[in-house]
């Protein structure tokens, strides 16, 4: 199968750009911070999912092929969203990786038209005991991004915001094919701030915030991630009216992506979810 780049219009008329694959069911595959269509993983997942659905994967505002249109707001990307699924025929299946996932969730609050919900290791603290980023993150980050100390963005975000140890930012650095692709992308790191900005507290997830997103959904964690990260699925799944939690070895999204037992779960749950609804 081959993946040929196409163009959404988004509501502010920012262009989005993605790829299109397979047959069935449409599938949206949101990525999360530094993440793009054209990265391995990605393109891995989308060709292992393609026999089940038609798969949507694309970029992000800001990020590879897609536009960007000042000012951002988190609210325009929902917009990105939404112009994915009028793409898709009006209605799609969304999966969304960690700020994807947050993402993802905010364009079900409001009201966009996904069928069934996969949200993959979405990045609050919901623990006051977990590592929070400074108070300052997004204005910090924000400043150094419009200082064009790019760098010095994706070191801050990446040790402040995720939590990767100083010494694992510097083997990056070392590895130019690597550091260059996450320093392209340091502008949209305070995307995925103003995203993240409200859920960086350490407080437990609003009791009704989310009452309205009532589509089946999965929320997917792996043991061998961080606390933070498994407490905030855990709560995530509670938070949700009608989602179940699904803990397994190698779902953790900190190393690289597992493609191939990412895409089982996601054609298990939504070919699930479709036998339900077909037997009522």
């Amino acid at each position: 199968m081959t993946m040929n780049m196409n163009i959404a219009k988004s509501k502010d008329g920012t262009k989005i750009a993605y790829d299109k694959i397979g047959t069935g069911p449409a599938l949206i595959l949101v990525t999360g911070a530094f993440g793009y269509r054209k990265f391995p993983a990605q393109i891995e997942l989308a060709k292992l999912l393609a026999g089940h659905f038609t798969v949507y994967s694309y970029d992000r505002r800001g990020r590879g092929d897609s536009g960007d249109t000042a000012p951002y707001a988190v609210e325009r990307e929902i917009e990105d969203l939404g112009a994915l699924i009028r793409e898709a025929g009006g209605s799609a299946h969304v999966w969304g990786l960690s700020s994807g996932a947050v993402l993802a969730l905010e364009g079900a609050a409001r009201g966009l038209n996904i069928t069934r919900l996969v949200l993959h290791e979405p990045p609050f603290i919901v623990d006051p005991s977990d590592r929070k980023p400074p108070a300052d993150f997004k204005k910090h980050l924000s400043e150094l991004v419009a200082g064009d100390r790019r760098a010095e963005a994706v070191k801050y975000f990446m040790t402040e915001g995720m939590g990767v140890p100083s010494f694992i930012v510097g083997m990056m650095r070392m590895m130019p094919g690597v550091w260059s692709k996450l320093v392209a992308l340091a502008h949209t790191l305070p995307y995925d701030a103003a995203l993240l900005n409200d859920y960086f507290r350490g407080a437990p997830l609003p009791a009704s915030r989310w009452s309205s997103v009532a589509m089946p959904a999965l929320v997917m964690e792996g043991p061998e991630s961080p606390a933070s990260l498994r407490h905030a699925a855990q709560a995530a799944a509670r938070a949700l009216p009608n989602a179940r939690l699904l803990s397994k070895k190698g779902l953790g999204h900190t190393k690289k992506l597992n493609a191939g037992l990412i895409s089982q779960e996601l054609i298990t749950f939504f070919q699930e979810e479709q036998s339900l609804c077909t037997s009522k």
